[in-house]
C-alpha cells in the first residue's frame, strides 16, 4: 500500500461542494460544530484551569485546536471526497488538567509539539498497526477512564455545593433530550445554567467586561519529565483513539479509508497547533461518525457535511476570545457540572472499551486503578503510569492477548 493515498483531488472536491450542499449536509455539519463547541470546548477551559493556566493561555489554545482542526478536516474531506472531520482529542484534553499542573504554558507547548512529532513519525513509518499491538486499545481506554473519572465525580460535587443551578442543570440535561431527541443535553444544560446563574447573582463578573484576546505563537520548553507524561499518552490516544475511531467508522460507511494520510495529517496538525500552545489537531472520531452518518445525506456527497463541520470549528476558534471569556465569569461550579455531563458518554465508552472485548482486562484493570489514583511519580503524571504498568501487567498474565491481536491485525 502507498504510503500517500490517493484521492479525487481538490478540484474535483471543490467543484461538488455546490451540487452537495443541502439541508442535510449542512444540518449534520452544523450538529457535530454545536457538539464539538459545547462540551467539549469546557472540558478544554476546566483542564486549563486545572493547570493554572491564564486567560490569554487558554484562548490561544482554544484558537489553535478549532482553527487548525477545523482546517484539517476541510482540506482533506474536500481532497477525499468523504466526511473526515477534524477536531482534537477530548480524552486528550480531559488528560492535560492533570498532566499539566506545576508546569508552564511555554512546557505544554514543547509537549504538545513533540505529540505531533510522535504522530507524525509513526504515520511516515506506516508502523502505526504495529505499534498499537504494543499498547492496546483497551488499556489505552482504561487509562483515559480512570484519569478522567473525577469529572464524572465532579458533577456530583458541583450538584452538591449548588444544587439549585446545577441540580436544575442535570434534570434539563437527563429530560430535553427526552423529547427532543436532536437537541443535545449539554447544549440545554449550558443556557439553563446560564440563564439561572446570571439571574440568581452567582456570574462572576460583568458582561461587558468581555473583551477581544488574540491568540500568539508560543516559545516552547523543554521538560523530559512532561514529554513522559504528556506526550506520549496524548500521542497514543491520537493513534489509538480517535483516529482509529474515524478510520472505523469511514470504513464502516464503504469508504477506502487513507489511514496513513490520516495519522500523518493528525501528526502535522499537532506541530503546527502546538506552535499556539495547543494540544494535537487530529482527526476526530465524534464529527466523523456525525458526518458520515445516513442523516448526512448520499454516500457521495456526506464529505461536505465535514468542509461545513471544518469552517464553523474554524470561525468559532477565530472568536473563541469572547465565549471562554464568558464562561470564565460562569461560577466553577457549573462549569464543574457542564464539563463533567460533557464526559458522560466520554467515560462509558471508555469503559465500554476497556472491558468489552474481554482482552487484556486484568492489565486494563490496573491502568484504571493507576489513572484513578492521581499519583505522580518523578514528576510524571499517572497517564503514563498508567499505560506503563497497564501493559507491563497484561505482558505477565494475558501474554495470548497480545498475540491474539497479532492474528487479527
Amino acid at each position: 500500500m502507498e504510503l500517500i493515498e490517493k484521492g479525487p483531488g481538490f478540484k474535483s472536491g471543490i467543484k461538488d461542494i455546490s451540487k452537495y450542499l443541502n439541508s442535510q449536509t449542512i444540518g449534520s455539519g452544523i450538529v457535530s460544530t454545536i457538539f464539538g463547541c459545547t462540551g467539549p470546548c469546557l472540558i478544554v477551559i476546566a483542564a486549563g484551569h486545572e493547570a493554572g493556566f491564564t486567560l490569554a493561555d487558554i484562548v490561544t489554545w482554544v484558537f489553535g485546536i478549532y482553527v487548525f482542526g477545523g482546517l484539517l478536516g476541510t482540506i482533506l474531506a474536500t481532497y477525499y471526497k468523504m466526511p473526515i472531520s477534524g477536531a482534537y482529542s477530548i480524552p486528550g484534553a480531559t488528560l492535560m488538567g492533570t498532566a499539566l499542573a506545576g508546569y508552564s504554558f511555554n512546557e505544554a507547548a514543547c509537549a504538545f509539539i513533540i505529540a505531533g512529532v510522535i504522530v507524525l513519525v509513526i504515520g511516515l513509518t506506516g508502523l502505526i498497526g504495529k505499534i498499537m499491538n504494543f499498547l492496546p486499545l483497551e488499556i489505552v481506554m482504561a487509562m483515559v477512564a480512570g484519569a478522567m473519572m473525577k469529572f464524572g465525580i465532579g458533577v456530583v460535587k458541583s450538584i452538591n455545593a449548588d444544587p439549585l443551578v446545577c441540580g436544575v442543570c442535570f434534570l434539563v440535561f437527563l429530560i430535553v433530550p427526552v423529547f427532543f431527541k436532536k437537541i443535545p443535553g449539554v447544549l440545554s444544560a449550558l443556557i439553563v445554567g446560564v440563564i439561572l446563574a446570571y439571574f440568581t447573582g452567582r456570574f462572576g463578573g460583568n458582561i461587558g467586561d468581555i473583551s477581544f484576546i488574540a491568540p500568539r505563537i508560543v516559545a516552547p520548553e523543554f521538560n523530559f519529565q512532561l514529554v513522559l507524561s504528556c506526550s506520549i499518552p496524548l500521542a497514543v490516544l491520537v493513534m489509538g483513539a480517535e483516529n482509529a475511531q474515524a478510520m472505523g467508522v469511514l470504513k464502516g460507511a464503504g469508504y477506502k479509508v487513507p489511514a496513513n494520510v490520516m495519522t500523518i495529517a493528525s501528526g502535522i496538525g499537532g506541530i503546527i497547533s502546538g506552535i499556539f500552545g495547543a494540544h494535537n489537531a487530529n482527526i476526530a472520531g465524534p464529527m466523523t461518525a456525525i458526518c458520515a452518518s445516513s442523516e448526512a445525506g448520499e454516500k457521495d456527497g456526506r464529505y461536505v457535511a465535514s468542509v461545513v463541520n471544518g469552517i464553523t470549528f474554524a470561525i468559532f476558534g477565530l472568536f473563541a476570545a469572547y465565549a471562554i471569556s464568558f464562561v470564565n465569569l460562569i461560577p466553577a461550579t457549573l462549569v464543574g457540572t457542564l464539563a463533567g455531563l460533557a464526559m458522560i458518554n466520554v467515560l462509558i465508552d471508555s469503559l465500554k472499551t476497556a472491558f468489552y472485548s474481554g482482552k487484556f482486562k486484568i492489565g486494563s484493570f490496573a491502568a484504571l486503578c493507576v489513572g484513578l489514583s492521581g499519583i505522580s511519580i518523578l514528576h510524571i503524571g499517572c497517564a503514563f503510569w498508567a499505560l506503563v504498568v497497564g501493559v507491563v501487567v497484561s505482558l505477565i498474565v494475558e501474554r495470548q492477548d497480545f498475540k491474539k491481536n497479532s492474528a487479527t491485525d
